[in-house]
């Protein structure tokens, strides 16, 4: 099974917002940009929930960060290495402090 192949199979795939081969590519392509455009970046794996299914945050070393889904832990770290940066588990390394700082200078300073 490919990287996001569930997505070509299951309901989001005929949803409004898109989805299958679209929601890959516009997944990849958002997550490599911010890779490209950001320096020190680390992936985070959060697991699925009952309400979520596995995500993959990217903090840049600035704090400032992004969130996709992605079809499970295996296809984020896949995406990590091929971005080449460090993939973590959520749940055992937690969120950088970087990240919680950025959050609340944003929250100070809306844009």
């Amino acid at each position: 099974m490919g990287l996001f192949s569930w997505m070509s199979r299951s309901k989001h795939a005929s949803s409004p917002q898109g989805g299958g081969r679209d929601a890959k590519a516009e997944t990849i392509a958002h997550l490599k940009e911010f890779v490209a455009s950001h320096t020190g970046c680390e992936a985070f794996v959060e697991p699925p929930t009952r309400v979520t299914q596995t995500t993959m945050v990217i903090v840049a070393d600035t704090g400032e960060w992004t969130r996709r889904r992605v079809p499970d832990e295996a296809a984020a770290r896949k995406l990590a290495q091929q971005f080449s940066i460090p993939a973590f588990d959520v749940n055992l390394s937690g969120y950088p402090s970087r990240m919680r700082e950025w959050n609340e200078k944003q929250r100070k300073n809306p844009s």
